[in-house]
This record gives C-alpha cells, sequence and structure tokens, in this order.
C-alpha cells in the first residue's frame, strides 16, 4: 500500500475531467492537480515548447512525492511522454493510448473520427494507436477553437454551435460512427458535439480509460492507498484562479473551493512544497 497522491496536470481545466473519473474509480486517492492556465492553449505551440512545459510541469508534481504522474492532456501526451519517461523515475500514463483502444472497441463500421488541437492531429498519435491494433480507417480533424471556448465557458448558443458545425460536418460526410474526443477539454462541448454528430455516432473520451489503467498500474505495484479517511485534494493553477475556480468546477462535476496560483519557476521548491503539505488546510479542498 502507498499513500502518496496521484499527480495530474494539463494545460488548463480539460484535465479535471480525467480526474473527476480517477476520483470516481479510485475514491481513497489524494490527488494534486496542475492546471497551466497561464500558457494555455499547448495546441497551437511548438514540439519543443510543449516538451519544456512538460518537463516543468513534472517537476512541480515530483515535488510532492506522487507516486504515478498522469498526463492529462492530449497534446503533451502526443508529444512529450517519451521524454517525460526518460527523464522521471516515476510511471506516466498519458490520454491517447486509452482512448484509442477504447474507440476501437465501440466502433461498428470501423470508420473512426479523431478532433483534437492542431499539435495532436499533427503527431498522428490516435492514427498511429489505433492503426497498430486494427485496420479500422481513421479521419481526424483539428479543433482550435474548442479550448477557447471550453475555458471561457461558451458551452452552447449559436455562436458555438456555428464553430462546432464547421468543423464537425465534413467528419459526418466521411460516414463515421465514432468520434473521439483528442483533447480533455472537448466533454465539456460535448452536448453540442452530439448535437452536431447524431445519435448514430458514438462519443469516446480518453478519462475513464485512463482512470482503468489508472487502478490497473497501482494495483498491480502494490501502490493503492490504504487510507480509511476521505482524501484531501491539492488544486494549483499557473493564471486565471477564479475563471479556473468557475469553469473547473463543471468539469469536475462539483465546487471548487479553493485553488492555488503557481508560478512554476518561483515556486516548486522543497521549502515550499514542505509548508504546502504542512499547511496543506489552506491550499486545498476536500470532498
Amino acid at each position: 500500500m502507498n499513500n502518496r497522491p496521484i499527480g495530474i496536470f494539463d494545460s488548463g481545466v480539460g484535465g479535471l475531467t480525467v480526474v473527476k473519473e480517477i476520483m470516481k474509480a479510485l475514491p481513497n486517492e489524494r490527488i494534486v492537480y496542475l492546471g497551466d492556465t497561464a500558457r494555455v492553449p499547448y495546441g497551437t505551440k511548438s514540439d519543443q515548447t510543449i516538451k519544456r512545459f512538460s518537463v516543468e510541469n513534472t517537476k512541480f508534481l515530483k515535488k510532492f512525492k506522487v507516486k504515478l504522474i498522469v498526463v492529462a492532456c492530449n497534446t503533451a501526451s502526443s508529444i512529450a511522454l517519451p521524454v517525460l519517461r526518460k527523464r522521471f523515475n516515476v510511471p506516466i500514463v498519458g490520454v491517447i493510448r486509452p482512448g484509442a483502444r477504447k474507440a476501437v472497441k465501440v466502433t461498428r463500421n470501423g470508420r473512426i473520427g479523431v478532433i483534437g488541437t492542431p499539435t495532436t492531429i499533427k503527431s498522428k498519435a490516435y492514427e498511429k494507436e489505433i492503426r497498430s491494433i486494427s485496420n479500422n480507417k481513421v479521419v481526424s480533424a483539428t479543433c482550435p477553437l474548442f479550448v477557447p471556448l471550453a475555458e471561457e465557458g461558451w458551452l452552447n448558443g449559436n455562436i458555438t454551435l456555428d464553430i462546432v458545425k464547421k468543423y464537425l460536418t465534413p467528419l459526418k460526410r466521411k460516414n463515421i460512427d465514432t468520434l473521439v474526443l483528442g483533447c480533455t477539454h472537448y466533454p465539456l462541448l460535448r452536448g453540442v458535439i452530439s448535437k452536431v454528430t447524431g445519435r448514430n455516432v458514438k462519443i469516446v473520451d480518453s478519462a475513464s480509460s485512463v482512470a482503468e489503467e489508472v487502478a490497473k498500474i497501482l494495483q498491480k505495484s502494490g501502490k493503492l492507498s490504504s487510507a480509511s479517511k476521505k482524501p484531501t485534494h491539492s488544486f494549483f493553477a499557473t493564471d486565471a484562479v477564479e475563471q479556473f475556480v468557475k469553469v473547473g468546477g463543471k468539469f469536475l462535476g462539483k465546487k471548487i473551493e479553493k485553488v492555488r496560483k503557481v508560478i512554476l519557476n518561483e515556486i516548486a521548491s522543497a521549502d515550499f512544497v514542505s509548508l504546502a503539505m504542512t499547511y496543506g488546510v489552506n491550499i486545498c479542498m476536500r470532498f
């Protein structure tokens, strides 16, 4: 048994969809979440920049002595996973493989659509993963405006509907029956996405599959928490804390009472984390 926390990072609030599923699957586990809201979106950044951001995020989480890290960002998963796994001695789980495998399981006609940020789609990460385990046809599309729509809370309305139609109509014409939401921000737009794709297209996001993989890894390694009391979860953001609280609650499905603003280059020190762990009540929330 191991009562150290699970670390999770994303470019913003989207990764909270993964947090929600992990909390559901592993209710005894503590979670430390970092949303890099100062630098969102990652999907328009260069590969080198995404790798640098991901390393900085991982360094911050490592200060909390986490037992496993989830890269709850499709862009970072598609670009930075090999670098992170080589550099850090901690199990690191991405979101692409679980999502791809779930899509292969649910498709009926073998035509899978994938939407994501420009960087994720350009990497062909989903396409490679899907084709490594099946002969399914993969049709991809970039949706660069979805992240800012989700971050700003523009989840419905005519403008959002028009944007979603613009991006998804070409995929519908390809006769897909499964659509992978290749960004953890996109589930917040699931309602309008489903409205555009129609009831015959199954929507897949990787959050629940990631939670299952995390559970398997911790169980196999004997690192599941043995804590009997309700865990305390810590939330950090690099900017726009009030917006994080407002929109993040919608992703998580419950109110976030407290988020701590951090500047990665200044705050990722052993002294700060020691203070945070000692006086966690000031920076944490309880569920």
